[in-house]
């Protein structure tokens, strides 16, 4: 993103029990007809996150049978006024007290043993218990809930972190998925001579963002500062700056979260078409890292964090060559990998991807290294074919996604995220919208989290939910509207990690008890 600075809730759950049934079952909408006589095996787990005035509701299904689900409905009921907001990973209804949730195209067969999520939000008021039963294609599934589950927010230190196939595993081999925040400001405060950040950076603006049960923060740097370059002022430039960052990134990693670092404002010179600023000092987003000071740039941080793999290197917020009109698409791609000759047409040398990569490795440092695509991050088309090469297989694909972007919908996820997300770990270290609410990032985060693949919103900076976006009013962290979307899921996400869990450890306990 374009940065654009002028200047507790409560846990339940229920857990259904195994149920058996042979009747004939009539789907809804698009199913058509289950067989008739199909018995359903099935286990239900609901859980809620509550604000008093509306909550979000987690759901798994589990097929405990011994053939696949082929088509699945949910219905289920309230006993009070709780009313359907909006949902994900399903199409969600409600007539009167009962909630329908009938299978996506994408995830109408269930295979025996798998198990599917579903979400929604809800408003109500008055009383709101949970469920008392639950039904799948007609089946009633029920059962006594456990106690709550903790919901406690990450504890560090924050995991070292490396690439296995298409995903991050910490140190025991254990998958990591990223879910977390950006938190703008070392990006123009320190040009701007207003400081290091944009609002406070200090231990109690960390607990307030661990809340939102985030375990990844993505910190914008700029090169001109992070060097020393004379056209920043003294008191905010080099070695200043420097402890500054090693500051902050010391107190996420304490607190169990995952410092991204990302070069997002560089040098160099470009007034041609899409321009954001004229001038070469890094005030602003340009189409592609400069050859004279960003490979420097990552030299300098990779040298300094080689030694502590729980940070992340980003290498550059959002390359564009391909929207200068001074090259075509194919070409824009070789610009992008190989810099300097490959992009006729810049009015400076650029560094391509490959560049700054080598940069990084240059030092010993064997950090995951996130690599953007083109056209604002929002293109992943060929990223693969141009993947630049790494010779420690740390090296994961980052992509920016809001709602006014043209890779915005399923089809385009499907055709160019789903490849890429099938051979490295996929990071939207970007999502957000500008609509002051959260309807596009709800349905982004449910394809993601499909997909296995990290996300992070943009920003935690008190800027307007609209313009920013912002996803905070106050640095205790009082959501905007579209802030609540974001902090809902990943409160519901934890809830329902922190039940399957549970529930892991009891059916161990039990396997132990009858052996």
């Amino acid at each position: 993103m374009r940065s654009f600075p002028a200047r507790t809730a409560a846990a339940a759950s229920l857990t259904g029990a195994l149920c058996l049934a042979g009747s004939l079952v009539t789907g809804v909408g698009s199913l058509g007809s289950v067989a008739a006589h199909a018995a359903v095996s099935c286990e239900v787990d609901y859980t809620k996150n509550d604000w008093g005035s509306g909550f979000t509701a987690a759901i798994g299904i589990t097929n405990q049978g011994t053939a696949a689900l082929n088509g699945w409905t949910l219905t289920y009921s309230y006993a009070g006024n709780q009313k359907l907001s909006q949902g994900w990973n399903g199409r969600w209804s409600q007539s009167g007290a009962t909630v329908t949730v009938a299978n996506e195209g994408w995830n109408a067969t269930v295979a025996a043993g798998a198990k599917i999520e579903v979400g929604a939000n809800f408003t109500y008021s008055g009383a709101n218990a949970d469920p008392a039963t639950f039904s799948v294609n007609g089946t009633t599934c029920g059962g006594t809930p456990p106690t709550d589950p903790p919901t406690d927010p990450p504890t560090g230190p924050a995991p070292k972190l490396k690439v296995s196939g298409n995903k991050f595993v910490d140190a025991n081999g254990k998958t990591v998925v990223l879910r977390g925040v950006n938190r703008s400001g070392g990006e123009f405060a320190c040009v701007q001579n207003n400081g290091f950040w944009d609002g406070p950076m200090d231990a109690a603006s960390v607990t307030a963002i661990k809340s939102w049960h985030v375990n990844a923060v993505r910190v914008p740097l700029n090169s001109d500062c992070w060097l020393g370059l004379p056209n920043v002022n003294a008191a905010y430039r080099g070695a200043a700056y420097q402890n500054a960052v090693k500051g902050y990134v010391g107190l996420l990693l304490e607190n169990g979260i995952t410092p991204i670092l990302e070069l997002h404002w560089s040098n160099g010179l470009w007034t041609g078409y899409d321009t954001h600023c004229a001038t070469a000092n890094a005030e602003c987003q340009k189409p592609m890292p400069d050859a004279r000071y960003s490979p420097e740039f990552w030299k300098q941080v990779a040298t300094a964090y080689k030694n502590d793999t729980a940070v992340v290197f980003d290498v550059f917020n959002e390359p564009y060559p391909n929207n200068l009109q001074v090259m075509d698409y194919n070409q824009s791609w070789k610009c992008w990998r190989d810099g300097g000759d490959a992009c006729p047409g810049l009015t400076y040398e650029a560094a391509g991807m490959q560049d700054l990569l080598d940069a990084v490795r240059s030092t010993g440092a064997a950090n995951v290294v996130m690599v953007p695509g083109t056209s604002y991050s929002n293109d992943l088309g060929q990223w693969l074919a141009n993947k630049p090469s790494d010779p420690t297989g740390n090296l994961a694909a980052a992509w920016h996604s809001y709602n006014f972007n043209y890779c915005k919908d399923a089809a385009c996820w499907d055709q160019q995220l789903a490849p890429v997300a099938a051979q490295v770990p996929l990071v939207a270290g970007e999502i957000g919208e500008n609509t002051c609410g959260h309807s596009y990032v709800d349905t982004l985060m449910a394809w993601l989290d499909q997909h296995g693949a990290s996300y992070l919103g943009w920003t935690w900076n008190t800027w307007n939910c609209s313009s920013g976006p912002s996803l905070i009013s106050s640095y205790d962290g009082t959501p905007t509207a579209y802030g609540a979307g974001l902090r809902d899921h990943l409160r519901a996400l934890q809830t329902l990690r922190a039940l399957q869990a549970r529930q892991a450890g009891q059916a161990g306990q039990a396997r132990r008890a009858r052996s």
